[in-house]
């Protein structure tokens, strides 16, 4: 075995912890676990939640809203597969959906595992689940 093909191997075993196989590469979106079960979490491992005033495909979380529920960006090459999707926002800035729903983070979270968010605003507010 040639030091490039090691090398290549080695790098290829050193893969981010929690990511799945239907996350693509480009794709900051993971299955992680919380209290409430496998949970979809972000690249650094927080917990993302659903709002139920999206409508399939669509974030209506804009301004302050995004401010407190931060939406996972996706970068204008980003594309989706295995129920992984990219949707254009208001401010026609790209973001992640799950199965046509958008993720988001809540602001309050401060370590994975953190479910803060859900249920909030008189249960709007909800754990993504995979």
């Amino acid at each position: 075995m040639t030091k490039q093909m090691a090398f290549i191997i080695a790098a290829a075993m050193v893969l981010p912890v929690g990511m799945t196989a239907s996350a693509n590469a480009a794709n900051p979106v993971a299955v992680g676990e919380t209290s409430k079960g496998a949970t979809l979490v972000d690249a650094s491992g927080m917990t993302l939640y659903t709002f139920d005033k999206d409508p399939d495909g669509k974030s209506v979380c804009n301004g302050p809203c995004a401010a407190n529920w931060p939406p996972v960006a996706a970068s204008p090459d980003d594309t989706g597969s295995d129920g992984y999707s990219v949707i254009s926002r208001d401010d026609v800035s790209r973001q992640w959906a799950y199965k046509d729903k958008p993720p988001y983070r809540w602001f309050k979270d401060q370590k994975p595992g953190d479910i803060t968010g859900d249920g909030l605003l008189n249960g709007i507010w909800h754990v993504a689940h995979p």
